[in-house]
């Protein structure tokens, strides 16, 4: 049911059955490792390239949120997912793998919550029973294609965040019934905003206008306020880019205490890893979410949360043209029965 003017309302409210996540070795060591499935001791994952271990992630995480679902691939209607890869290559492949009928998405770091969105949009609409969706990143794989090889050893300011290397993947469903299932009610589609900055080692600075843009959109829609969810959370605007949204959001009236306004790129890692502003990549807030986000909505610490991921849409060709930087940011909440 279309609400507002970008809003989605799921009156069935698909369950989010299970869900996989694997990381590497700067995960291993990060605030959240114990809510990973699988963590790396190094980044080649026993591969020959970046690229395929960034396979690798996908495949370990879709298999585990199988398994831990008590589900067969042959069940899976669709995966919709998506990475940051040339033509999203890593995702493909191992959609080779699993040989689950595929819909590639790329939306950079939001991809988590459009694929989210699509997943639930589609079993609301009794387009499918279940559905594979999620995102991945590789910090190796990415910083050799958007910035320098890490080899390079480049220089970083302080406003750059850290690819995270992890996949996040969940099994959506219809609603299950079961009350410890977490289920997706909502969704606000972004639109592209673009402020004109064009550092590629600012993105959350970047990223932070169509976060807030999203968010004001979805109480508008909905006609909810801040009050409704007990946790707001970006995808990966880290330290820069989450000051930003909540000076924006303020200048919309809506109030948020860093109690319930939180950054996925800012929980990931400890304060003492040098990881500047904090963590990015599109595995970031799909490994948050699918990881220690569900394991605490199970726990009950959350009953409603709002996860909005936000991406930039740039490329290096589009950076090595001049180009600014053009942003987006989806918004899914989640509920618990």
């Amino acid at each position: 049911m279309l609400k507002g003017k970008q809003s989605w309302l799921f009156e069935s409210c698909p369950s989010i059955v299970s869900t996989g996540v694997s990381g590497g070795p700067f995960e291993a060591n990060g605030n959240l490792a114990n809510d990973f499935d699988i963590l790396h001791e190094d980044l080649w994952m026993g591969q020959d390239s970046y690229e395929k271990a960034h396979r690798v992630l996908i495949e370990e995480a879709a298999e585990t949120a199988l398994n831990k679902g008590n589900l067969q691939k042959e069940q899976m209607q669709f995966m919709i997912a998506g990475d940051l890869i040339n033509q999203i290559t890593p995702t493909s492949f191992a959609a080779r793998t699993l040989q689950v009928p595929y819909m590639g998405i790329f939306g950079a770091c939001s991809t988590s919550m459009e694929g989210l969105a699509l997943a639930s949009f589609l079993i609301n609409y009794n387009g499918a029973d279940y559905i594979l969706t999620g995102a991945a990143s590789h910090n190796a794989a990415a910083e050799k294609q958007f910035r320098y090889p890490t080899e390079y050893g480049g220089q970083k300011p302080p406003t750059a965040q850290w690819t995270v290397t992890g996949a996040g993947v969940a099994v959506v469903a219809k609603n299950s019934g079961n009350s410890a299932d977490p289920v997706t009610t909502s969704a606000t589609i972004g639109k592209v905003v673009d402020m004109g900055i064009t550092d590629p080692f600012n993105m959350g600075g970047a990223m932070a206008p169509a976060a807030a843009d999203t968010i004001v959109a979805h109480f508008r829609d909905l006609g909810r306020n801040q009050d409704y969810y007990d946790l707001i959370v970006t995808g990966d605007l880290g330290r820069i880019g989450h000051e930003t949204a909540m000076d924006l959001l303020n200048q919309s009236n809506i109030k948020l205490t860093e109690e319930k306004f939180k950054d996925c790129g800012m929980m990931i890692y400890k304060s003492d890893q040098p990881v500047q502003a904090g963590a990015s990549g599109a595995g970031c807030s799909a490994s948050v979410l699918y990881g220690h986000l569900f394991n605490e909505m199970k726990k009950g610490t959350y009953k409603k949360i709002l996860v909005v991921a936000t991406g930039a849409l740039l490329s290096p060709l589009s950076f090595q043209q001049g180009e600014s930087i053009p942003c987006i940011a989806h918004a899914v909440s989640i509920e618990m029965q």
